[in-house]
C-alpha cells in the first residue's frame, strides 16, 4: 500500500524541506510554500512568537532565521504526515549571535494545501545553565 497520495505533502517533501533549511537556500524553501502561507516563529512578541503571513512576509522571516544564524544546521530530522496536518522534529545547531554554541531540540508542526505547506508553526527548547 502506497502512502504517496498525487497532490498532497508527504514525508519526503518535509525531508527536502528540512535540507532546505541546513543549505540556507531561501529559494527552495519557498518553493514549498503555498501563495497564502504563514510562519509562525518559535520567539517573538505575541503569544505565538513572531507572526509572518503572505510570501513577502515569509520569506523575510526565513531570511532572518537564516541570517542570524548563518552556520545553522536543522539535523537528526523525522516527519510525519496526517492528511492535511504534519510535523517535523530536529535537533538545530549553530552558533548564537553571542557567539555560544546552540544545540536544542524543536519541531514544526505544519497545515497543508495540497502539496504546499500553508502554515509552518515553529517551535523549540530553550537550554538553561
Amino acid at each position: 500500500m502506497s502512502t504517496s497520495v498525487e497532490n498532497q505533502v508527504t514525508v519526503e517533501t518535509l525531508a527536502k524541506f528540512a535540507d532546505a533549511w541546513t543549505r540556507h537556500d531561501l529559494d527552495d524553501l519557498m518553493s514549498f510554500m503555498s501563495d497564502d502561507c504563514m510562519f509562525q516563529l518559535s520567539i517573538g512578541p505575541d503569544i505565538d512568537g513572531a507572526r509572518f503571513v503572505g510570501r513577502e512576509q515569509v520569506r523575510e522571516g526565513y531570511k532572518k532565521v537564516l541570517d542570524l544564524f548563518p552556520d545553522g544546521q536543522w539535523v537528526d530530522d523525522s516527519h510525519f504526515v496526517a492528511g492535511d496536518r504534519g510535523a517535523s522534529e530536529w535537533t538545530f545547531k549553530a552558533t548564537g549571535p553571542d557567539g555560544n554554541a546552540i544545540e536544542v531540540r524543536g519541531c514544526d508542526i505544519f497545515t497543508f494545501q495540497g502539496d504546499k505547506i500553508s502554515v509552518k508553526n515553529s517551535f523549540r527548547k530553550t537550554r538553561t545553565s
